[in-house]
């Protein structure tokens, strides 16, 4: 699936809720079902900068696709960066420098988080592209040679 096709699939999932106390709750079931971290990734290089809770982030490069995998010590948190991954997983670096992330807007999330939250769901974005931008700049210098 596409970015954009993932980040409407997220808004339907989210739709079915009236109320935030239950999408909440679906975060914190994300958060939940997010895939092991290895223990030995959680180092100081891993930690996203500016975040309230501790998030560890990873990245590689397979087939031109951007794997991620994650962990955090708070669980809302881990959910939202489950969310994350869901969107950026998978895809090529092009596609996730280019991407917008609309869903969080549309979902309601930004304007539900606390704003220590939200400057961490802006983080892990960023932190996210920028290992796109990386791997990007990696496969570039290669094609050069």
């Amino acid at each position: 699936m596409t970015i954009q096709e993932t980040q409407q699939q997220i808004i339907e999932d989210f739709s079915v809720f009236t109320e935030w106390l239950d999408k909440y709750a679906y975060l914190i079931e994300l958060g939940k079902s997010l895939a092991p971290y290895d223990e030995k990734n959680k180092t100081a290089q891993n930690l996203i900068e500016g975040c309230q809770s501790r998030v560890w982030l990873n990245a590689a490069l397979e087939n031109n696709a951007v794997i991620f995998t994650a962990d955090s010590d708070a669980i809302i948190t881990k959910g939202i960066i489950s969310l994350l991954i869901r969107v950026f997983s998978g895809q090529t670096p092009r596609d996730i420098i280019a991407a917008d992330t609309a869903f969080i807007d549309k979902i309601g999330l930004r304007e539900n988080l606390s704003p220590t939250r939200a400057n961490g769901l802006l983080s892990m974005i960023k932190q996210m592209k920028l290992y796109a931008m990386a791997f990007e700049q990696l496969a570039m210098k290669k094609a050069e040679r």
